[in-house]
């Protein structure tokens, strides 16, 4: 009995992990069936919310918050992810929502569109409402289950998804006529390494729009893209602030 009822705290500690009972794995008649599953899974809890898009609801399992973190094998690790920057990838941040937002009146037709660290992937999904032609990248190794699981969530079609470190060998990914990131520049040495990442992946007339809240790395950043050959577009300036409480920017650079 004893071991019995520890086993039972043990399973009542793991489930609680789940924030809806519709996440607990199904009953079967073994009630220890799912055990190793419930055990082997991460221990960071989510949240679900909806956002609005003119008509169209966006759902969204996120992380619960900023603290959560999940790294038991160390996968975050050995890309270089600290504790601290584990959870950032798995939340609605300002600029991503900006970001989506753009993309929700954006011309896309016959666009072929990457998003670049693209975290929970909202720009990304508002996007795939709208049935564009759209991939994402992002170097955290939880976003691609994110992803798939607010697609399925959205009831859309597939998000092609590639895990992508701007310092790795750039994947195969092809070229895209708009690349698109929110708050991308935390760091200085960012600065080269998004640079050249997007331009690895830029068509011959690619346009960039990326949204940046003002880390203080845009001046480097814009310098970067010209000696690449990118203009700074003016198409965007009426949406230079998207948002009134939104104090970052809106850069936008295109390849003549």
């Amino acid at each position: 009995m004893r071991n019995g009822r520890q086993l039972t705290v043990m399973v009542a500690k793991v489930a609680h992990r789940f924030e809806r009972p519709d996440e607990l794995p199904s009953r079967r008649s073994d009630p220890l069936s799912h055990l190793n599953v419930w055990l082997s899974m991460s221990s960071y809890r989510v949240r679900y919310q909806t956002l609005e898009f003119g008509d169209v609801d966006v759902h969204l399992r996120t992380l619960r918050n900023r603290q959560e973190f999940s790294d038991d094998q160390q996968v975050a690790e050995s890309l270089g992810i600290s504790s601290a920057a584990w959870p950032i990838f798995g939340v609605v941040w300002e600029s991503g929502e900006v970001l989506a937002r753009l993309m929700f009146v954006h011309k896309i037709d016959g666009l072929r569109i990457l998003e670049v660290g693209c975290g929970i992937g909202l720009a990304s999904l508002v996007l795939s409402h709208r049935l564009a032609n759209i991939s994402a990248t992002d170097h955290h190794p939880e976003a691609a289950v994110f992803l798939a699981e607010n697609v399925e969530l959205n009831k859309l079609n597939a998000i092609p998804f590639v895990r992508a470190g701007w310092h790795e060998e750039p994947p195969l990914l092809g070229q895209f006529d708009l690349i698109i990131g929110s708050d991308l520049l935390y760091e200085r040495s960012h600065v080269n390494l998004l640079a050249n990442f997007i331009d690895w992946h830029a068509s011959a007339s690619c346009e960039v729009i990326l949204v940046d809240p003002g880390r203080g790395h845009q001046a480097p950043f814009t310098r970067r893209m010209q000696t690449l050959g990118y203009e700074q577009s003016e198409t965007m300036a009426a949406l230079q602030k998207p948002s009134e409480a939104f104090r970052g920017r809106v850069l936008c650079y295109c390849r003549p």
